[in-house]
């Protein structure tokens, strides 16, 4: 079986929508994935499956979590080989000197459509870079994401779709744990 990574938006934020990771683990076993860990408190789960589509499995989730918790939660998946790829591809880490702890990468639940894609690639925001490769935008904050306006919400107007971002030791440990 296939090893995936799910990320979670918006969960265990601010006190709102509350989800014990042993509970959310023990939701993954009753959707029949195996080897289920989770990884910090924000909504990482790495887990096997039986084939399918990333996105046909983020929906299986979505509807578990919504029945079971009582809300809905966007999740975005990616297969392990996905991850590796996508880790693999981060321009940022070409450039000498780059501080990793300051690296980002926001998650794209699809591709975005190549005219929103072209329109958000003429927007800069500096010292604050980003790039869009696929469904992934590798970004850097060299003071803080939390001071970005490149955030979840503007790149989801921007772009027409779902997002969530994770920091690069998140998305890197999440690599190991897959395999």
């Amino acid at each position: 079986m296939p090893a995936y990574i799910a990320i979670l938006r918006g969960i265990n934020v601010g006190g709102r929508n509350k989800i014990r990771m042993a509970d959310l683990a023990e939701l993954f076993t009753r959707l029949r994935f195996r080897d289920t860990t989770t990884y910090i408190q924000s909504g990482n789960i790495v887990f096997r499956a039986g084939s399918g589509s990333d996105t046909a499995i983020a929906g299986k989730i979505e509807k578990a979590i919504a029945e079971r918790f009582g809300f809905e939660v966007p999740v975005i998946v990616r297969s392990a080989g996905e991850m590796r790829a996508t880790v693999a591809a981060n321009p940022f880490l070409k450039e000498r000197g780059i501080d990793r702890s300051k690296l980002h990468l926001t998650f794209l639940d699809t591709d975005p459509d190549p005219a929103l894609a072209t329109k958000l690639a003429e927007i800069d925001y500096p010292p604050d870079r980003f790039v869009l490769i696929g469904r992934d935008i590798f970004l850097h904050c060299p003071a803080t994401y939390g001071g970005t306006k490149l955030s979840n919400t503007f790149f989801e107007r921007k772009l027409k779709v779902r997002a969530t971002t994770r920091n690069w030791k998140t998305v890197t440990t999440l690599l190991k744990m897959a395999g």
